[in-house]
């Protein structure tokens, strides 16, 4: 099981590197959100409210604890 608040201070301090993603499982997605840096900004910002508001999951499919 992966840590929400885990995920969450990473979103934050890294996610417009795809570090969040990769935490989570998604290394395709990480790959993009690095070169994209974080989308513009608007995917890190999209992420970062998923995984606050807990409709994020792991590439397994499970929730955040």
């Amino acid at each position: 099981m992966k840590s929400k608040s885990t995920a969450l201070i990473l979103s934050i301090l890294l996610g417009s590197l795809g570090i969040d993603r990769f935490y989570l499982g998604y290394t395709g997605l990480g790959v993009l959100k690095l070169i994209t840096v974080g989308g513009f900004g608007i995917w890190w910002l999209v992420d970062l409210i998923k995984i606050a508001t807990g409709s994020m999951k792991d590439a397994q499919g499970n929730a955040l604890e």
